[in-house]
């Protein structure tokens, strides 16, 4: 896949990562914007593309619709404006919406991930030093296999996090 880039003034990159926030992500927007541009329709049809501060949309809903919209909510740690916007956003099409709580267990997954990568790092820079000195590298299979472990538990937690929340929002 190729890469696409620019330098652009830091105040106008801002604005566009403020604005790509409610798009997908500065990715996906340039991805969007360069399909339109050349046409090939493979960009998901919206009829416009945002180009300032959100708009106000008024719903109305009974006393009792209200309520229960506020418990579904508040069950996703949101108020009811967050997730009907969010609820919307998962039906057009942008990237799934994550609760505070989904984004810092995502967090804490990638930390964990990069923690294993550190030591998997130091290890291999032993390694290659002793090798360096003429000594025989010796390698801690059990300190592999702990290795190897965390990172497994680490993407089951990380695909079971996803696909809460691919299910909640498709309504399963």
């Amino acid at each position: 896949m190729a890469f696409l880039g620019c330098h652009i003034d830091d105040a106008l990159a801002k604005k566009f990562a403020a604005m790509a926030a409610n798009e997908g992500g500065r990715s996906a927007l340039m991805r969007r914007l360069v399909e339109r541009a050349v046409g090939d329709g493979r960009a998901p049809v919206r009829a416009t593309m945002p180009t300032s501060a959100s708009r106000k949309v008024t719903i109305r809903l009974s006393e009792s619709d209200l309520h229960l919209l506020a418990t579904i909510a508040a069950q996703r740690g949101m108020n009811s404006t967050q997730w009907i916007a969010s609820l919307v956003r998962a039906r057009i099409g942008f990237a799934l919406q994550q609760t505070h709580d989904e984004r810092q267990a995502l967090r804490a997954v990638a930390r964990e991930l990069n923690r294993i990568g550190g030591n998997i790092n130091q290890i291999a820079h032993a390694a290659n030093l002793d090798r360096l000195i003429g000594r025989s590298v010796k390698i801690e299979a059990n300190a592999i296999r702990e290795a190897s472990a965390c990172i497994e538990s680490a993407l089951v937690e990380l695909r079971a996090a996803l696909k809460r929340n691919a299910d909640y929002w498709e309504g399963r």
